[in-house]
């Protein structure tokens, strides 16, 4: 299997602080990843820079077999599908759904004067219908809940057949009903053999959707553990990363953790 994103020594400052601190991990084609840790860990800044978003203070970063700094990062991004709150802020409230979908063939937020052929709309309102959302593809954006808006910007990360799919919290702020239909929706993407190679960003291993191959787990910038799931989430390397004992129960592929006395 080839490589889809590879980091060595990667390291971001930002003034005296280091967001990432001479990390390096190596993502293959057909892995599913997850990147856990507590909150200032650089989970997010290790997204962005896998998503050609950010660039690193030192350290290489090669992309879909890119290299960051010597590729035209406009060229690459639509190879990377790429959820995010940070992202999601700029689409137009007023888009309808099915623009804010569709207009990821063309890179951009806000539908202008692109046209857009049969197939392309087909494809949105698939991927709508896959995430239960159709039916809202004439509503504006700015109108949906937080776990519409969610899924809706899932459906526009894969409008490209993306080969690498980078979801940052996708659960965060949904109730129960709404977190477990988005990983059943995730876990039903991460069973297909075609799916993208995933990263998916959360603070919870109960978040972590069945399917996930790997984990990335990291504390102040620098990886405790990256590996299969198996070896990778373990009550120690958690205890490690978040400071506290932790203990970790598993049932039918999902995880449940919490502190110990």
């Amino acid at each position: 299997m080839s490589d889809v994103l590879k980091l060595e020594g990667v390291s971001v400052r930002r003034g005296d602080n280091r967001l990432l601190d001479g990390l390096s991990v190596k993502i293959e084609e057909g892995q599913h990843w997850a990147v856990l840790g507590p909150n200032g860990a650089g989970k997010t800044t290790f997204l962005e820079i896998a998503a050609g978003r950010l660039f690193p203070t030192q350290g290489e970063v090669e992309i879909l077999g890119e290299r960051l700094g010597r590729v035209d990062v406009f060229e690459l991004r639509p190879r990377i599908g790429y959820a995010s709150a940070s992202l999601a802020r700029h689409i137009p409230t007023g888009e309808t759904v099915a623009d804010a979908v569709v207009t990821a063939a063309y890179g951009v937020l806000g539908r202008w004067t692109e046209e857009y052929d049969e197939l392309d709309v087909e494809r949105a309102h698939d991927l709508l219908s896959a995430f239960g959302v159709d039916e809202l593809a004439e509503r504006r954006f700015g109108s949906l809940s937080e776990g519409e808006k969610k899924r809706v910007q899932i459906a526009r990360s894969l409008m490209t057949d993306p080969e690498l799919l980078l979801l940052d919290e996708p659960a965060s702020g949904l109730d129960l009903g709404g977190r477990e239909e988005l990983l059943a929706a995730l876990t039903e993407i991460l069973s297909d053999r075609h799916a993208p190679a995933t990263i998916m960003v959360t603070h919870h291993v109960e978040e972590i959707p069945a399917g996930t191959t790997h984990l990335l787990l990291i504390k102040r910038g620098r990886a405790v553990a990256a590996g299969t799931l198996e070896e990778a989430l373990t009550q120690e390397n958690l205890s490690e990363a978040f400071g506290m004992p932790i203990s970790l129960a598993q049932s039918d592929g999902r995880y449940h953790a919490q502190a110990t006395a």
